[in-house]
């Protein structure tokens, strides 16, 4: 028996990913919400996970909380179990690590037509199972080679600098001194740290809804913050 026949009864008690219907419209809806990051593989696994319960909702990355992805990646290894419980997994290597996506049921047939070597352009959601990190794919589409090293070129030139993340060290870290602060009096009023803190409303409002994912502080009412450790 092939070594990587996968159980997927076993697998199924920890993820829903193997009910076609249901998973095709619960990621349409998820979708919807999410936007896809264009990442190298690399930063991907590197990514700090925040999640709810045993549930994976987000991988941090440089400061955003990704869910979806958009990947431009070369095919290094496909398994199909084209079975009565249909699994199919692809490998994908971007030179700076390597990623599976996953499908189930009648979504096998997404992989059918791929071959090691193949260039890609792959679209899904972020999903991890038994401490492994992999992509669920909503769109995959065959790309030339040259398209990886442009992605590569891309990612490079958008990339946050140095002292733009520094900034952002040092706003998070005036924030949790004003929230603590402010914890006698029952909290922090979001608009008072805007004026105290002389920054635009959407990058406090953006740090407050990390540090509300990370469980460091918590919203007894709206617009108002507590520090919880």
């Amino acid at each position: 028996m092939d070594d990587r026949r996968v159980d997927l009864k076993k697998h199924d008690r920890h993820n829903n990913d193997y009910k076609p219907t249901i998973i095709n419209k619960k990621m349409a809806e998820e979708f919807k919400r999410h936007t896809a990051y264009k990442l190298k593989i690399g930063d991907i696994l590197s990514g700090s996970q925040i999640t709810d319960g045993e549930r994976l909702k987000f991988i941090e990355v440089t400061g955003t909380n990704v869910a979806r992805v958009n990947l431009i990646a070369n095919v290094i290894d496909k398994y199909i179990q084209d079975e009565e419980k249909k699994f199919a997994s692809i490998t994908l290597d971007d030179a700076s690590g390597q990623i599976k996506l996953k499908v189930f049921g009648e979504d096998i047939e997404k992989f059918k037509s791929l071959e090691q070597g193949d260039t890609i352009l792959a679209i899904g959601l972020i999903r991890e199972w038994n401490k492994e990190i992999y992509v669920t794919p909503e769109i995959i589409k065959k790309k030339q080679p040259e398209y990886l090293l442009l992605r590569k070129l891309e990612i490079d030139k958008n990339k946050p600098k140095e002292s733009d993340r520094k900034e952002i060290t040092e706003l998070k870290d005036k924030m949790l001194s004003a929230i603590k602060r402010e914890d006698v009096n029952g909290g922090a009023d979001i608009k008072s740290l805007v004026t105290e803190l002389n920054t635009k409303q959407d990058l406090i409002n953006q740090e407050i809804r990390k540090l509300l994912e990370e469980g460091i502080i918590y919203e007894p009412r709206p617009g108002k913050v507590r520090y919880l450790g």
